[in-house]
């Protein structure tokens, strides 16, 4: 019986030439992630999924570790077409090890033996047909790091770009120049998760905030829609020092980013009864700061109900409430159909559509049509 990685293994594509450097001797290096992994023949990178055979760097394929079907607001993405679906696919492996991910399942599926997600065999033209009939209008990858499988991203949104379907990622940040180059032509939206504001936490969760704080301004002066997210965990990333650095840090890339934060409640290995979930105060004293520190757009998530105004948009102008959320669901939609507020005509800034088409699910579900993917075993 094929180990998932001799499955994985079958399932790989030489990785584009712009992510890669010979480095002679057959190692060579890669760069589609922060790390820029030099890796020697027969070894994988940090993220266990693009290695080095024969002098060459391969990249993962041809199959999806599962679909979703989601409110495009669960990514988040609270300024793209509210009330649109958004069809999630993924692959396995990620370039981090964060003890608390809620998809470690699919993230850490080379990394933990306790992970257990089989690939099922996909093609980019079948991921857009399943997306086209479950009526979405954007195709987003998420649930493992999707920088780390970027060929097979780009493969997927260019059909999907074809069809007139926005694209989106889901991402740790930790990207490089020469990745982003790679995907913007193809990439509308991009969310990141900026998990703390202290190098040292970062190190703890495989990485380094260098890249992804580069990340961020890169993605942002490309043109990309970009909202970011902070999982506030207590004792870890929610002190008022580390809150007033972050949130002044992303109020000096532009103060009309949208800044997510959300509530964390313990999960994978940050289990125990010295942690406990993050509080409706946590997140509104959270929120404060960033306004203080000259935010336009603040939300706090994952507590419905209970956060106030927090989980609306309002006009930073004229104060006016131009969208009104419970959770994923939009309760009233009031924007133009230039995205300006009606009552002062002040522009606010995301991807809108023409109209709203109100909203086709406020919550999660498995696409019908899964049954036209099959569960890859050996080939």
């Amino acid at each position: 019986m094929p180990t998932l990685r001799d499955v994985l293994d079958q399932r790989v594509r030489e990785a584009d030439p712009s992510l890669v450097e010979h480095l002679g001797n057959h190692r060579v290096r890669c760069f589609s992630c922060g790390h820029c992994c030099p890796i020697p023949e027969g070894q994988s990178g940090v993220c266990k999924v693009r290695f080095n055979r024969g002098g060459k760097l391969f990249a993962p394929w041809g199959y999806t570790a599962g679909m979703q079907c989601d409110p495009i607001e669960k990514k988040p993405f609270f300024h793209a077409h509210p009330g649109a679906l958004a069809y999630s696919f993924g692959m396995l492996g990620c370039d981090l090890h964060c003890g608390y991910c809620q998809n470690w399942v699919t993230s850490q599926a080379l990394r933990d033996p306790h992970a257990v997600s089989p690939p099922l065999e996909a093609s980019p033209q079948a991921l857009v047909r399943d997306a086209i009939e479950q009526g979405a209008k954007a195709l987003v990858s998420t649930y493992n790091e999707p920088l780390i499988t970027s060929e097979w991203a780009v493969a997927v949104f260019k059909e999907a770009k074809s069809a007139g379907l926005l694209t989106g990622f889901v991402s740790n940040g930790n990207g490089t120049p020469q990745v982003l180059d790679y995907l913007r032509p193809w990439l509308d939206l991009y969310k990141v998760d900026l998990k703390s504001f202290d190098d040292r936490h970062y190190h703890e969760l495989g990485g380094r905030i260098g890249p992804i704080l580069d990340s961020i301004r890169r993605v942002y002066a490309m043109g990309l829609w970009l909202e970011i997210v902070t999982l506030l965990i207590p004792n870890f990333n929610d002190s008022d020092d580390e809150l007033r650095k972050l949130t002044d840090f992303v109020a000096s890339v532009s103060p009309d980013i949208p800044w997510h934060v959300t509530a964390f409640h313990a999960d994978y290995k940050m289990q125990g009864d010295d942690l406990r979930d993050t509080t409706v105060e946590d997140l509104l004293r959270a929120a404060e700061i960033g306004r203080n520190a000259g935010l336009r757009y603040i939300y706090a998530g994952n507590l419905p109900g209970m956060v106030e105004e927090w989980e609306d948009t309002r006009c930073p102008q004229c104060h006016n409430t131009l969208i009104r959320r419970y959770g994923y669901l939009i309760a009233d939609y009031r924007l133009t159909p230039e995205g300006r507020c009606p009552n002062c005509a002040h522009q606010i800034p995301g991807r809108w559509a023409p109209e709203f088409d109100g909203q086709i699910t406020s919550r999660p579900f498995v696409p019908h049509k899964r049954s036209r993917l099959f569960t890859i075993t050996s080939r």
